[in-house]
């Protein structure tokens, strides 16, 4: 990872952040397809009372993530 650059599963509740890239891995494919692009923004909505899953807001809809899946996306603050 580059300088100022986090995973998704790090960002504290109410953070925006801008998707930059992300580790290649099976889960990559499933991502896309669920429209975390490269340059879309994110914002964390909520996480679980034991800390996982976390509900993020992407292009308009909210998903929720485990977090082994928000560690594989590579994120920046906005």
């Amino acid at each position: 990872m580059k300088n100022g650059e986090k995973r998704l599963s790090e960002i504290p509740v109410g953070v925006t952040v801008v998707i930059k890239d992300f580790e290649q891995d099976e889960i990559f494919l499933k991502l896309m397809e669920m429209g975390f692009i490269p340059g879309e923004k994110v914002r964390i909505q909520q996480v679980a009372p034991l800390g996982d899953p976390i509900a993020i807001e992407i292009a308009g809809y909210q998903i929720s993530l485990r977090l082994n899946e928000a560690a594989k996306v590579i994120v920046e603050v906005v």
